[in-house]
Parts: C-alpha cells; sequence; structure tokens
C-alpha cells in the first residue's frame, strides 16, 4: 500500500506538458495545479490499484478538522492535497512500523544464517520513493508556508529561485481560510509528518529553517489588529513545538538557521543571476526587531547549553575552505564567544559555563576540525584574556595550567605514588603550546601566568633532554617564547632562578621526580628516598650541571636576540662588583674579635660566608658554562655588548689596582686577560668605519682607561690604555698606526722579557734528571733499570720511554721484547695510576707492533689471572681488568687487521661473560662491542652466538651494570655495522629488536632503559635507510659491443 500512496503523490506533483495557449508563468502554474488535483480524484475512483489508498485518504479527510472545502484559492486546495497525501502516508508506515515490531520472531525450523541481511523496517524508502515525497514536501512549504510568512522572517520565496517568484504573485491571501490559519495547518501538519523518524529527515534536511520560521510568527509575532489573532492556547502550542524541535534536531544545524533568522550575512542565491547583480540585503528585508530578540535568546540558550560552544563553532565554520574567509570567521566566533549575552543571569555563570567548553575545542584529534576548532580557541582565549582579564585567569588559564601547578604544589600524603598522569601532561603542555606559542599574543596576563609553572617546564625540559619524548620540542618552544616575549628584567629574573643563581620558586615539589610515561610522555610520581648520601650529593651536582647545559641550549636557540649577552654582561657586572668588596670582606673578618663573640654569632658569621662563597661558585659556574657553549657572536653581537664587556673587563681591572696587595694586577691571567681584552677594543677601534653612535657608547670607557694609564703597573698596558682613551675621546681624529696591533706580539715579547725565571726544587733528583735528557742519550738498559726504580715519576718515565722505542721500532727494543713485556706486565700491579696506564698504553704499543704470541699471553692472562710468579694473587681482579684495557685499546688499534686477529679475542670476551665476578663480565662485554664494530662480514658466522649470549644477558643478569653492557654492545654492533646491519644479522635481528624493547618496556634501571633507547633510535636509522633508500641520480655509459 506504501507504493499505492506514493503512486497518488506522484499523480499530484508530477509537472506536465506546457500549455501553449497560456498567457502567463502564473496562469499556466494555476491551471497545472487544477489538473494535476482533478487527475488524482479521478485515478483514486477507476483506477482499482488505487482504491485503498484513497479510502486511507477519506479516514484521514474525515479526522481533519483543518480541511477547507469552501475556498477558491487553487494553490491552497491543491496544499490540503498534498498535505492529505503526506498524512495518510505517514499513518500507514506508523501502522506497519508498530506491526513489524510486534511480530512474533521466525519458527525455530526456519535457521538465519550470520551472513545473511536483517528484514527492512516498512518504513524504509526507496531513493525515487524519497524523491516523491521531497517533491511533494517542497509543494506545500512553497505554496503553503512560505507565501505566508511575514516580511523579513526568513528568506523569500524571490531570493530562492524563478519559481518562487511566479509563487508570490500567484497566491491569493484575501481567500478564506485567513493567512495565520493557513500557516497554522501547514505548520501542524508538518511536524506530524516529521513524527515518523524516515519522514522527519527529508522534512528538516530541507525545510527546518521554513519550519522554525513558521513557529518563531505563529508563537511570538505580536498581533495586529486587522488581522484575525490566534487564540493563547495556539500560540502557547507553537512556542512549545519550537521549543521541543530545537532540542531535538542537530544543533548546528539549529544555530545555523537560527543565524540566518536573525539576519546574518547574505546567504548564497542559485536564482542569483535572474534577479539582478544589483541586489543586496535589503532586498529581503531585515528580520524585525521582535525576532532578532527571540533568535539572539536562543542561541544565547544554545550556546550555554551543554556542547553548545561546539554547535556554534560547527554551525559557523562547517564546510570552511581554509582560506582568508575561515580566519575572518573564527575571530566572529571567538568574539560571538566572548561577549557574554545579555539573556545571561551574570558574567560570572556565562563564563564558568562556557570556558570550559571553549578549553574542549583544543582537545579535538581530527585534523581538520582540530584545526578549524584549535584556531576559535586560540583566539577566544586571547579575546578573553584582552577584554576579560579576571574571569579568563579564573576560568581559562587555571584550569588549564592545574596540571603543572600541581606538579608544584604535590605532597606525598594526597599522591603516594603517580601526582600527574601522562596524559595530563601531555594535554596540558599541548593546550599552552596552543595559546601561548600559537597565539602569540605577549600579554601581562599570559605572561604572569605562565611564570608561575615556568620552572616546572623547564625541570621538565631537562628530563625531555635525557630521554626519548615527543614533549620535548613542545617545552622548548614554550620556553624560547617565554624569554623572547617577556621583559628584559623579567627574562633576566627568570634565567637568574633557571641557572640556580637564585632560588628558583614553584619548582617541582619536593620528593617528586618526572618519569617516562608509557606512550612518550612524561608522569610525575613519588621520588624514592636514597640512603646513600654520596649518590645523592652526585645526582645534586650533575643535575644542576646538566640544567645550566639545557639553559645554554635554550639560549643558543635565541639567534636574533640580545637576551644571552645581555644575561652574560649582568653576570660579569656581578663578578666585578664581587671582586670590589672582597678586600672589604678579608679586612672585616682580620677585625672581627672571635673571643667577644657567642657561638651563635660565630656560626652565623661563618654561615654566611658560605653562603656567599657557594653564591660566588655558582656564578663562576655559569659564567664558564656559558663561554664553553655559547659562540662568542651570540654573546657578544652589538658593538653596544662589547663596550659592555669591556666595561666590565676594565672596571675589574681598576678595582684590583685599589686592593691593599694588587695580587690581582700581578696575576698574570689577570693580565694576559686584560691585556686580550684592551686588543679587542683595538681592534673594533680599528674598522674603517665606526658610527657616532659607537664612539657615544664607548664615552664610559674613558675614566676606567684613565685609570689604567695613570696607575698600572705594565708600562704596555699603560701606553695601550692611554693610546685607547685618545681615540675614544677624539671619536677617531686621533689613530695610532697599527692600533690593531697593538697588543699582538709587543705585548707577548715584554711580557716574556719581564716575567721572572723560576726553577721549582724537586724531591727526586733523579726524576727531574730524566725527565729532562734526552732518551737516544741513554742505552735500553738503563731504562729498563729505571723502570724498577721505586720512585714513582722515575718508573713512569721510563716506562713511557721505552713505549716510544716500542713503537719506533727500535731493533735493540725488538731483540728485548720479552724482557719489555715482562716490566709492562709487572708494573701492570703497581699501585699509583700514574704507574700502571703507563703500562697500559706501553702493552698496548707492544700488542700492535708484535701481536703473535704477545696477544695469546694476554687473553690467558685476562682469563685466568696475572702469570707471572711475582704477582699478587689478591689483587687478581684488579689485574684482570686493567689486561681487559690493553686488549680493548689493542682491538682499537687493529684497523682492517681485525678479522684477522680478533677471532680468538670474541671467543675468550664470549667466554668473559660468564665469569662470577660483575667487573669482569661487564669488561668483557664492553671489549666485545669495540671488536664487534669492527669485525664488519667476518662477524656472520658469530652472529647466532653472539645473539644468544647478549639476549640472555640482558633478561637473566641481575647486575644492572652488566645490563647496560649488554644493551651497549648491541648499540656499539648496530653503529658499527650500519647499513650492512640487515646483511650481517638478518638471522638474529629480530631477537636483538625484541630484547632491546623487552629492556625498554621491563627494566627497572634507568640507564639501561636510555641505552636501550638510544639503541632502538640506532635501529630505527638503519631500517629507513634500508627500507627507503637514498635516491641518488647517476649517469651511466654503457658500451655495447
Amino acid at each position: 500500500m506504501t507504493s499505492e500512496i506514493l503512486s497518488a503523490i506522484n499523480i499530484l506533483t508530477k509537472p506536465l506538458g506546457e500549455a501553449s495557449a497560456q498567457t502567463s508563468q502564473q496562469e499556466a502554474l494555476n491551471v497545472a495545479l487544477g489538473a494535476n488535483r482533478a487527475l488524482l480524484l479521478e485515478r483514486l475512483q477507476s483506477d482499482g490499484g488505487l482504491q485503498r489508498a484513497g479510502r486511507l485518504r477519506e479516514e484521514v479527510k474525515a479526522a481533519a478538522d483543518w480541511f477547507s472545502s469552501d475556498t477558491e484559492d487553487v494553490t491552497w486546495i491543491f496544499v490540503q492535497e498534498c498535505l492529505l497525501l503526506l498524512l495518510t502516508l505517514t499513518q500507514h508506515l506508523t501502522d506497519e512500523l508498530k506491526r513489524f515490531k510486534g511480530a512474533p520472531p521466525p519458527p525455530a525450523g526456519k535457521v538465519r544464517t550470520p551472513e545473511m541481511a536483517p528484514p527492512l523496517p516498512p518504513d524504509v524508502l526507496s531513493v525515487s520513493q524519497q524523491k516523491t515525497v521531497s517533491s511533494a514536501l517542497q509543494f506545500v512549504v512553497s505554496l503553503g508556508l512560505c507565501p505566508y510568512l511575514s516580511t523579513g522572517v526568513g528568506v523569500p520565496l524571490g531570493r530562492r529561485s524563478a519559481f518562487g517568484a511566479v509563487v508570490e504573485e500567484l497566491i491569493q491571501k484575501e481567500a478564506p481560510p485567513p493567512v495565520g490559519h493557513r500557516l497554522l495547518t501547514t505548520t501542524r501538519v508538518l511536524l506530524q509528518v516529521a513524527e515518523l523518524a524516515t519522514l522527519a529527515t527529508l522534512v528538516f534536511s530541507r525545510h527546518l529553517g521554513d519550519v522554525m520560521a513558521a513557529l518563531c510568527q505563529l508563537g511570538y509575532e505580536p498581533q495586529r489588529e486587522d488581522d484575525q489573532p490566534l487564540g493563547t492556547d495556539v500560540r502557547q502550542w507553537c512556542k512549545e513545538a519550537l521549543r521541543s524541535l530545537l532540542g531535538k534536531v542537530y544543533q548546528p544545524m539549529v544555530v545555523k538557521e537560527l543565524l540566518i533568522l536573525q539576519g546574518g550575512p547574505k546567504q548564497s542565491d542559485p536564482a542569483e543571476g535572474s534577479i539582478g547583480p544589483g541586489s543586496s540585503r535589503a532586498s529581503r528585508g531585515s528580520a524585525p526587531a521582535w525576532l532578532r530578540r527571540l533568535c539572539g535568546q536562543l542561541l544565547s540558550e544554545r550556546l550555554m547549553q551543554p556542547n553548545g560552544v561546539q554547535a556554534v563553532v560547527r554551525a559557523i565554520l562547517e564546510g570552511g575552505t581554509g582560506g582568508d574567509s575561515d580566519w575572518r570567521r573564527s575571530d566572529a566566533v571567538a568574539r560571538i564567544l566572548v561577549a557574554c549575552p545579555q539573556q545571561s543571569a551574570s558574567a560570572d555563570g556565562y563564563f564558568s559555563l562556557v570556558c570550559p567548553q571553549i578549553l574542549d575545542l583544543l582537545h579535538f584529534r581530527d585534523k581538520l576540525t582540530a584545526q578549524q576548532f584549535q584556531r576559535v580557541a586560540t583566539r577566544a582565549a586571547l579575546l578573553m584574556v584582552q577584554e576579560r582579564p579576571g574571569f579568563a585567569q579564573q576560568y581559562l588559564l587555571t584550569p588549564l595550567l592545574a596540571p603543572l601547578q600541581r606538579c608544584i604544589t604535590a605532597s606525598v600524603e594526597e599522591h603516594p605514588q603517580v601526582a600527574v598522569e601522562e596524559y595530563e601532561l601531555t594535554c596540558c603542555l599541548e593546550d599552552v603550546y596552543k595559546v601561548w606559542v600559537v597565539g602569540n599574543a605577549s600579554t601581562s596576563t599570559l605572561l604572569s601566568a605562565l611564570k608561575e609553572v615556568v620552572a616546572v617546564i623547564f625541570t621538565l625540559f631537562c628530563f625531555t633532554k635525557q630521554n626519548v619524548s615527543h614533549l620535548r620540542t613542545t617545552c622548548q618552544d614554550i620556553l624560547l617564547w617565554f624569554l623572547n616575549q617577556s621583559e628584559k628584567s623579567a627574562a633576566l629574573s627568570s634565567m637568574r632562578q633557571l641557572s640556580g643563581l637564585r632560588e628558583c620558586k614553584n619548582d617541582v615539589a619536593v620528593g617528586f621526580q618526572f618519569r617516562a610515561g608509557a606512550d612518550g610522555g612524561v608522569r610525575l610520581n613519588c621520588k624514592q628516598t636514597c640512603s646513600d648520601e654520596d649518590e645523592e650529593l652526585y645526582e645534586k651536582l650533575s643535575s644542576e650541571q646538566w640544567r645550566l647545559e639545557c639553559l645554554m641550549h635554550l639560549l643558543a636557540q635565541l639567534k636574533d636576540s640580545d637576551l644571552p649577552g645581555d644575561f652574560f654582561l649582568e653576570l660579569l657586572q656581578e663578578l666585578t662588583s664581587w671582586a670590589a668588596t672582597a678586600d672589604k670582606e678579608v679586612k672585616h673578618e682580620d677585625e672581627v674579635e672571635v673571643a667577644a663573640m657567642t657561638l651563635l654569632k660565630m656560626e652565623q658569621q661563618l654561615l654566611g660566608g658560605a653562603e656567599r662563597q657557594a653564591e660566588k661558585l655558582a656564578l663562576l659556574q655559569v659564567l664558564a658554562v656559558m663561554v664553553d657553549c655559547l659562540q662568542h657572536d651570540q654573546l657578544l653581537r652589538k658593538t653596544s655588548q662589547v663596550v659592555d664587556f669591556m666595561a666590565s673587563l676594565l672596571q675589574r681591572a681598576c678595582v684590583g689596582l685599589k686592593g691593599p696587595s694588587g695580587a690581582s694586577v700581578r696575576n698574570p691571567v689577570e693580565s694576559q686577560t686584560l691585556s686580550m681584552g684592551m686588543g679587542l677594543l683595538a681592534t673594533l677601534l680599528s674598522a674603517p668605519q665606526v658610527s657616532p653612535e659607537d664612539y657615544s657608547c664607548m664615552q664610559r670607557l674613558l675614566t676606567p682607561l684613565e685609570a689604567l694609564s695613570q696607575q698600572h703597573p705594565d708600562v704596555v698596558i699603560q701606553d695601550l690604555a692611554s693610546n685607547l682613551r685618545v681615540v675614544i675621546a677624539t671619536h677617531g681624529a686621533y689613530r695610532p698606526e697599527n692600533l690593531a696591533d697593538v697588543a699582538g706580539p709587543d705585548r707577548n715579547d715584554s711580557r716574556s722579557q719581564q716575567a721572572p725565571q723560576h726553577h721549582c726544587p724537586t724531591d727526586g733528583g733523579g726524576a727531574s734528571s730524566s725527565s729532562q735528557a734526552d732518551p737516544n742519550d741513554k742505552p735500553l738498559s738503563d731504562w729498563m733499570l729505571e723502570a724498577c726504580d721505586p720512585d714513582v715519576p722515575t718508573r713512569a718515565v721510563a716506562l713511557r720511554v721505552m713505549t716510544q722505542m716500542v713503537r719506533r721500532r727500535d731493533p735493540e727494543a725488538f731483540q728485548a721484547q720479552e724482557k719489555i713485556l715482562t716490566l709492562f706486565l709487572e708494573n701492570l700491579e703497581h699501585e699509583d695510576s700514574f704507574v700502571y696506564l703507563s703500562a697500559i698504553q706501553g702493552l698496548a704499543v707492544v700488542v700492535d707492533s708484535y701481536p703473535g704470541r704477545i696477544l695469546e699471553r694476554l687473553l690467558k692472562d685476562f682469563q685466568h689471572g696475572p702469570s707471572l710468579p711475582s704477582s699478587n694473587k689478591e689483587s687478581s681482579l684488579e689485574t684482570r681488568l686493567k689486561v681487559g684495557e690493553v686488549l680493548m685499546r689493542a682491538s682499537r688499534a687493529m684497523g682492517e687487521l681485525t678479522p684477522h686477529l680478533g677471532r680468538p679475542l670474541v671467543s675468550v670476551f664470549l667466554q668473559g661473560t660468564r665469569d662470577p665476578d660483575q667487573s669482569v663480565r661487564a669488561s668483557s662485554l664492553s671489549n666485545l662491542g669495540e671488536l664487534c664494530q669492527r669485525l664488519d662480514y667476518s662477524l656472520g658466522p658469530l652472529a647466532q652466538e653472539l645473539s644468544s649470549c647478549l639476549t640472555a644477558l640482558i633478561k637473566t643478569d641481575k647486575e644492572a651494570e652488566v645490563r647496560r653492557a649488554a644493551v651497549h654492545v648491541v648499540a656499539q654492533l648496530l653503529r658499527g655495522l650500519s647499513d650492512k646491519t640487515t646483511q650481517v644479522l638478518s638471522d638474529v635481528l629480530l631477537d636483538l629488536y625484541r630484547a632491546l624493547k623487552w629492556v625498554a618496556h621491563s627494566d627497572p634501571d634507568e640507564v639501561a632503559v636510555l641505552q636501550a633507547q638510544l639503541a632502538l633510535e640506532e635501529l630505527d636509522e638503519v631500517m629507513r635507510r634500508f627500507i627507503f633508500p637514498e635516491q641518488k641520480l647517476e649517469k651511466k655509459i654503457v658500451v655495447l659491443p
């Protein structure tokens, strides 16, 4: 029966042949509508296939109290017929759907297989059937709804198509029933049809805006005296229907239609060419005031409901192309979100609802949607910070930075294990990057909020620099943005805190530390207590050094900034001020009467002195790291900074002149530094063109230069200071010849002439004479005797001389190689490092020069301990480790002979990995790594044995030191083989990969995990080069036979 009803709808709505006798489009349309209705009624009576549809239509007509048969308006008669058929179809589909849902299950004998499709519900329409229903709906809306909307309510028909312009002139609004009742009838029937889900999609996908406009007009338009007013109950029903409709439909569609009803931007017009290019927004009439207020209220309600912000953003930005128009629309949406609506009870309540939704816009993963949403969220956050800083701080920045703040305020009682999860920190840092770095608005509110957590971000950056984490670049960009955008004084103050020169506030809470997360991020864990004070002190000192190096890495990224130079000069100035107060402090300490002091005051004085010394050491450490890590053109990139540096240097020299002893002036290092600095200034003044601004900047050097020219004890420095002072004072009018070379050779010659000659006596006369004598003047026998001398320097020098003789392949040394080997082995057991290190070096040279039998003997000593009769068995382990060092150096020196000579070494080292002592196992693995990375293709037959050994040690050895060494061997192996890895280790590469992944995920030792991650990175690079080889353009010339 569904097809019968649709056939009737098709008869009513299908176009007829064009009648040539008609004189206008309006008359032709009027005749076509009447003819179609007459044909439908005739077919319903005569066609047996449509009789059931006709009977159901009559039942619906009898129940329809709105049907009017006494009207003369052909269009309304046609609309009523369309409404009857749509209601007939709706009632039939509803009854069929109820019977389908209430039908009993299929009998047990009829088995349904998994590949069988489920039965279709009866309300499912085909594409052609949907097209028929859509045509009827279009007639209903065009003839029975849009013509009866007031001016300015909705989009006029004339602005939609040429057909709409014809319809506007065809409607007879004076004929009964009244216009308001027609609009009410059409709207009610459409809502009844939309109660069925299948038909609701067809109604609201194309006609939602028209239905909303009709409900707004029926429920909220002020009544006029000349119209027949609708009842209060009817108007209340329309209001409730509008609210219900807005709550059911997809919210972005609702927002879009409300914006159009409110009078938004001009919509695209399919018939715009027929209307003419001069048409404008005024041609369709502006929305009346009551409608604008209503739409504004409804939009505000949509905005403040859950996910309302997302709905507004989707409504405005969906279908964007990513061009300039999208940027303008994003800015417009952001301004809408920041503007508190008048309907809101309070601004506080509004922002407390909207701000969390703005933050949620930053977390979308779909690329296109995320880009649009993040743009809106970032722009809204920046506008809110500028216009509503109080609310932005309370509802936007504080929740955004909450995970970083928790890193500062965490306590062991509240968070016994994990204080901040990995996903929280990752999400927080990504949001900070999007708002601060991408938004790039350096407002005081943003800078002050970020300053509160910058110490935590820096600590996190230092941690990611030691590990593999995707947060490293994010943290670095945030820190660089903060240093670039902050004022100079604030940036320098923050750098002092980060470098440890000032107490670092708001850093990670005591008792907590960052740990690597499972997904490449970082989490904050409770720190395990360390019982070893030495280990704790070492961790603290190494952590401070690493933080300084990370800070220097950040400063090195500030390519076009003066901040590194300013920080460097500020530290130099502080160093100068400390030098000025040093003599006063010494004098004060000498004047203090210790006997008259109480113990408390004495303790306070000692502690104060220790704190001052610690601050000075920290300052010197920062300066040393800066000079070591940063390029000179970054520290002093402008002339003004060079002048500031010279001012600090000259002032420090003047402070030394005023000292009581003048020891700093006579210090060769200080004098040489001053000489080089003045040479730098002379080079600067010798430039072809020195600007007046540079001379003006150098005026403050005149006073210290004058003091040096008059008071410094060195005549050359006096002359140089005087010449430089004259050049600066005259702005280059007076310039001595070769000014840039004044501090060069002459200065060095004069210093060498004035330097007194000191001869420092030593306790061992034999040692000094031996060290100054020519080795060629003594025979080998004398050096062998001195190698047994009890004096340590004499013995060490003798060992080094014999090493040189072996390296030169001296004939006498070749004849006595056995005795030399014995001497080296004996001295290998000496307790002094100067002696046994010389012996190790000598043995490595002997093995390199005469590898045959000597290498075999060293391998036995490494396996079983020293073989000399005079060897001390108690120190056998230390001797074996020293022999291992010899073998490592020998492995490095073998070069291309490694595949020939290295096989016995591999066997011995593999046996050493099973030694009971952990130190021998680690030494064997270290030597094995050095050897294997040089074996190349010769390693192939040993690959299985080597892989089994390393995998077993990695997974089963209890000592962390041995596991680290085993992982390091794998890394060295991959690094040494490089592109040959896939050929040499093809059979064991998967096993090694699994072992490394096991360490990275399961090993409790952090160093082993780090080395495994580095080895995995090396393997990743190898496989990338193997899978994606570098494309090379080569020309080949082939000579054909």
